[in-house]
């Protein structure tokens, strides 16, 4: 049996891709995200046979589910409210992000800044998304991509 150690690995853009290698991707979505219950399901949806899927189920992987530590720090200015810093981190946990660090700045002239890195492997939306509900809260100033291993 071969090492998995020794294999190779590509990363390839979706349109070279063959027809069952993007319809055996978008079986293992509908799967994941619950919107088929069984394989036949999933298959038949996406005009995939059965066999195919089997062929390439093991070998073919969105991008963004191999990333195993998808880490995310933010530099925010926000007003010196109370309960604001309260707000941010449940507007955070409600993204499914895990804080790793958090590092607030003494409020000066009714600012504070404030950098979190965040695990956002498990996060429920897009970056640039999250990044406009952080900066719809009534109290965030800026917040800003510092560094990402995240996208």
């Amino acid at each position: 049996m071969k090492d998995v150690s020794d294999e190779n690995y590509y990363l390839v853009r979706e349109d070279v891709l063959t027809e069952s290698m993007q319809k055996t991707l978008e079986a293992k979505r509908l799967l994941q995200n619950g919107e088929e219950s069984t394989i036949w399901d999933a298959v038949k949806r996406v005009g995939l046979s059965r066999s195919a899927f089997y062929k390439y189920r093991d070998t073919v992987f969105p991008f963004h589910s191999v990333v195993q530590e998808r880490i995310l720090t933010i530099f925010l200015q926000l007003e010196d409210r109370e309960g604001a810093l309260a707000e941010l981190l449940r507007t955070v946990a409600e993204a499914q992000c895990n804080v790793l660090t958090i590092h607030q700045t003494i409020p000066i002239q009714g600012r504070a800044n404030v950098t979190l890195s965040l695990d956002v492997t498990a996060m429920t939306m897009e970056l640039n998304t999250f990044l406009q509900t952080l900066k719809r809260l009534p109290f965030i100033e800026s917040a800003d991509v510092v560094s990402s291993g995240a996208y």
